[in-house]
């Protein structure tokens, strides 16, 4: 039996990278392919784009992009996916949210939702990414005394959120590792004359620019040595490639909310 998967934002660059991953999987076929109306997108092939028809049109019609998936792959902006949540959680869909930006409330939404369906909801859908947060864990362990703990990254000049969810998730880990909570520890902005720098803080810095997909870098400071852990992405489709491996997850599980770090089994569980 195959892996059904819709792809939300599928006019898009990130959607284009989904539909062409899910094409390469042997295991897997494309069933729906979603986008906003006015899309110029709409009433096309999913894959014209990629020279590789398949037979499924893009549409705004939640029936018809959803009607026969296990699993939507959701990369858009968090008012589009909240939209996409309720109508999956109406029809048991599943979900993999890879969007960033959501305030709370949002968080909220989507952590009631997976009372009635699975999700997957990470910040960064890369395999590389969430290895990445393990070491930053160890690091902080390791280095909690004497080092101030610097993030940095840097994305396209389209990006809209900042600082990136990857980053945000990059901090949530240090802190958790500290004990504490990142609001308690984090400096987002620094401009005029700010002091010196308060002892245990995590702060955040951001370049947007070009065409980078997606660096971070997170530098442990301390007297006589620096300490730099990097993760560069040199292409979409390391997150697509990561939503798949999301997928085969989360289609094993009835309900509830699960991140990469399940995915990959760094908490103790079976990988995917």
């Amino acid at each position: 039996m195959s892996l059904r998967v819709a792809i939300a934002g599928a006019s898009g660059r990130m959607g284009r990278m989904l539909v062409e991953t899910v094409l390469d999987a042997p295991e897997a076929e494309v069933v729906g392919a979603l986008d906003v109306p006015g899309s110029p997108g709409i009433g096309r092939d999913a894959g014209e784009s990629l020279g590789r028809p398949t037979g499924v049109m893009v549409s705004a019609d939640f029936d018809e992009a959803l009607g026969r998936a296990d699993v939507l792959i959701d990369f858009t902006r968090p008012e589009g996916t909240l939209r996409h949540l309720h109508e999956c959680a109406a029809r048991g869909v599943r979900m993999v949210i890879g969007t960033t930006g959501f305030d709370e409330a949002g968080r909220r939404e989507i952590e009631a939702a997976a009372a009635r369906i699975g999700i997957v909801f990470a910040p960064n859908m890369s395999v590389g990414v969430n290895v990445t947060f393990r070491l930053l864990e160890v690091a902080a362990m390791l280095l909690r005394d004497g080092y101030d703990i610097e993030v940095i990254e840097a994305h396209h000049r389209h990006k809209v959120d900042a600082p990136s969810g990857t980053a945000l998730g990059m901090g949530r880990a240090i802190a958790g590792a500290l004990g504490r909570d990142l609001d308690e520890l984090a400096t987002w902005t620094r401009h005029g004359v700010t002091g010196e720098r308060t002892p245990g803080s995590i702060g955040f810095s951001v370049v947007r620019g070009g065409d980078i997909v997606g660096d971070h870098t997170v530098l442990f400071a301390g007297t006589g040595e620096r300490i730099e852990i990097t993760h560069r992405s040199g292409s979409r489709a390391t997150y697509a490639q990561g939503s798949l491996r999301a997928c085969r997850f989360i289609v094993q599980r009835g309900t509830g909310l699960f991140d990469m770090q399940d995915v990959l089994g760094l908490r103790g569980g079976p990988a995917a």
